[in-house]
Parts: structure tokens; C-alpha cells; sequence
């Protein structure tokens, strides 16, 4: 499976739903495999640095296979990837928000959100992925 248009527009429109239940203001974004941009969308008013961070979120979580959530304990300091922040061009963000899109063990994709707190924006991405089925 890859993560296509048409699928990438739903989990958007799931990660907006999750955020008004909420009564927060996100940017959601979902890539591919390759970490490409596949999807964008802000809400209305949601804060200015939504469109890099969801997008940086996404690409985090497939470029690691994992949650960005838990990337922050294994960045911060003493932890095995300690540093990661710094690297790709500052590009990997090691706070929740970003989830991976696993089909049968594979990742084909990940999805970001930003403009809340990290938990809250990782709720969004959850909901995003449970659209999938």
C-alpha cells in the first residue's frame, strides 16, 4: 500500500476532526514512504509554525519508524540517540505530534500534526491513523 492522495486528504480531514472535538487548532500534514509530502492542511487561525512543524513530524516518523513521541526520550541527553535533533539539516523533531503509517510491518508513510501540546497534537495523529480501518 502506498499513501496516496485521496488517502492522505481523509487522515487530514480525521486529524481536523479529532482537533475540533478538542477545541484546538492544528496543521496536519502526511507523506509517503519517502517522506514526500503527499498532503497538507491548517485549520482556520492555527498558529504559524504548523506548516513546518507537522511536516518535519511526518518525515521524522518515517525517516526513524517510529513515534516522534518517543524520540524524545531516547534524544534527550544519555539517551541512545541523543543529539538527533541536530541532524538532517535540523529537520527531525523529537516531540510528539508525528506517527508512523504501518501496513503489514511496513511503513509507507507517516502523518504530523502541530499547533497544541505535544500530547494533543499526538491524539490528532492517532486519529488520523484510525480512518485507515
Amino acid at each position: 500500500m502506498t499513501v496516496d492522495l485521496a488517502t492522505a486528504v481523509r487522515m487530514i480531514a480525521a486529524a481536523h476532526a479529532e482537533a475540533e472535538k478538542r477545541s484546538i487548532l492544528v496543521s496536519a500534514a502526511v507523506v509517503d514512504a519517502g517522506g514526500h509530502l503527499v498532503a497538507f492542511g491548517r485549520m482556520d487561525g492555527a498558529e504559524i509554525a504548523g506548516p513546518v512543524l507537522a511536516v518535519d513530524k511526518a518525515y521524522t516518523s518515517v525517516a526513524n519508524r517510529i513515534a516522534t513521541s518517543e524520540l524524545a526520550t531516547l534524544a534527550a541527553p544519555g539517551g541512545d540517540l541523543f543529539g538527533l535533533h541536530t541532524s538532517g539539516g535540523g529537520r527531525f523533531v523529537i516531540f510528539g505530534g508525528g506517527v508512523p503509517v504501518t501496513i503489514d510491518g511496513v511503513v509507507v508513510g507517516g502523518v504530523g500534526v502541530s499547533g497544541a501540546s505535544a500530547a494533543e497534537d499526538e491524539a490528532c495523529a492517532l486519529a488520523a491513523l484510525r480512518c485507515l480501518g
